[in-house]
């Protein structure tokens, strides 16, 4: 089961996945795709661990190529967050890829192999503004990432203000 949450910025998405994860009884996995750099990555990264200590959450912190991560078979996983994983697959070789068909190939991989997947993923571009070519690129792809995803998802949920508001499936929490 693929359950997708969305959102803008520091809504509830994080807590919301957790929760629905936490109702898992098997293994769970939590995947880390924030790389640890600069004083707010680190807040960020900090603020995630403290919310999910006791949880019995399993971390792996992983950048890219989540195709790689070898798990057991029927275990639950959270992947923190797919606005991450698409920029660290587009830039971190210093030029930019298009990432779309890799990030939808791995995300299929862990789905068929787990039991439960919930993804986090953020609502960017819808602020109207103009950016650089880099920027319009990225934008471009996690909408394209955020869209595919979506389509195949049992569960499509948008985290407003706190409040989950299910877009398809049902609220498992």
């Amino acid at each position: 089961m693929i359950t997708l949450i969305t959102g803008g910025s520091k809504c509830g998405k994080s807590s919301l996945a957790e929760k629905i994860t936490c109702n898992f009884s098997g293994r769970k996995f939590y995947i880390a795709t924030m790389r640890p750099c600069g004083e707010e990555a680190f807040s960020a990264i900090e603020r995630h661990r403290k919310m999910r200590f006791g949880k019995g959450f399993e971390t792996i912190e992983k950048y890219t190529d989540l195709g790689e991560i070898v798990l057991p078979e029927k275990s639950a996983v959270l992947i923190e967050c797919m606005g991450n994983l698409c920029a660290n697959e587009m830039f971190s070789d210093g030029k930019i890829i298009n990432p779309v068909d890799k990030i939808l190939n791995d995300i299929q991989y862990l789905a068929d192999i787990t039991e439960y997947l919930t993804i986090v993923t953020n609502e960017v571009g819808n602020d109207g503004f103009s950016y650089e070519s880099g920027t319009e690129e990225y934008i471009a792809r996690i909408n394209e990432i955020n869209r595919k995803i979506a389509l195949s998802a049992d569960n499509v949920i948008e985290c407003v203000y706190g409040i989950p508001v299910v877009m398809r499936g049902e609220l498992y929490c």
